[in-house]
């Protein structure tokens, strides 16, 4: 059995909710989340106690026992990247494999330190959006594509990351600057790469599916262009993944991915300040 540890910044949230049950079927029931910590209860929701109560999981008064009684590691806190620093401390010193939820960092430099902080220590270390492996986007040929319009829900702040991250697991690392074209109700984002392509993030609010146009892909019937909506089971395929990186310890996502996406969306937020100006990407 592969016991895993939970540490989040409060326990009462969808991710954490969902990975425990997704975790046990898919590893079918050689992981199992048996232990958890949270920095917080968070007014108007459940405590800690009482949700790990309810979910028949450990709660531990510290992160440093987590990490001791686990044999791999989950930093959550989707909805607040702020504490990601903070929560991975002791986990990215363990050498127990390390996944990072979403979105990995609020900015380039954080990223880099924590990365510096695994490598370090030899710890094995990813983050990625689930979104990544929408099967939509998986059986898509990228040659020769020139431009992406990428669309879907939520605010910026949290769920920016699911369409950045595609859009760099397809497009590649060479962002190099971007354009905020949205509103305060519908941010929009254009990023522009090095050679020349480009791709656009809309996101459009709650009612919002997430999709994709290209063009320049060998669309059915041999056109120039393609167009897809999400509906496969990209958290399945996600949490498979996750799987694997803790009976292997191999993340399945470059550094570098992450890295990027991290300057990306930082370079969107200083964009927002200045629309319609080209903001830089940093490196």
């Amino acid at each position: 059995m592969i016991t895993i540890g939970f540490i989040d910044y409060y326990l009462n949230e969808w991710h954490a909710e969902k990975y425990p049950a997704w975790i046990e079927e898919a590893s079918a029931g050689r992981m199992k989340v048996a232990y958890a910590y949270g920095l917080a209860n968070v007014p108007g929701r459940p405590s800690n106690a009482e949700w790990c109560e309810r979910k028949g999981i450990t709660l531990l008064d510290s992160i440093a026992e987590v990490v001791e009684r686990c044999d791999a590691l989950v930093v959550l806190s989707p909805d607040n990247p702020e504490y990601h620093e903070e929560l991975s401390q002791l986990p990215l010193r363990s050498g127990k494999p390390v996944f990072v939820d979403k979105t990995f960092a609020p900015d380039l430099a954080t990223a880099k330190r924590l990365f510096a902080l695994a490598e370090a220590h030899g710890t094995p270390m990813y983050s990625t959006s689930a979104l990544r492996y929408a099967a939509e986007y998986g059986a898509l040929d990228m040659a020769g594509v020139g431009s992406v319009l990428s669309f879907g829900p939520g605010k910026y702040g949290n769920y920016a990351v699911h369409q950045a991250e595609p859009i760099v697991a397809l497009l590649g690392t060479g962002a190099e600057r971007v354009m905020w074209t949205g509103t305060a109700d519908t941010p929009a984002l254009v990023i522009g790469f090095a050679d020349g392509r480009q791709a656009t993030m809309h996101l459009y609010g709650d009612g919002c599916p997430f999709g994709m146009a290209f063009h320049g892909t060998a669309a059915e019937g041999g056109g120039k262009s393609a167009f897809v909506t999400v509906q496969s089971d990209f958290f399945a395929a996600f949490i498979a993944k996750l799987v694997e990186f803790f009976d292997g310890g191999e993340p399945p996502v470059a550094k570098e991915e992450t890295l990027a996406i991290a300057a990306v969306l930082e370079a969107g937020e200083k964009a927002a300040a200045a629309p319609f100006e080209w903001i830089a990407v940093a490196k």
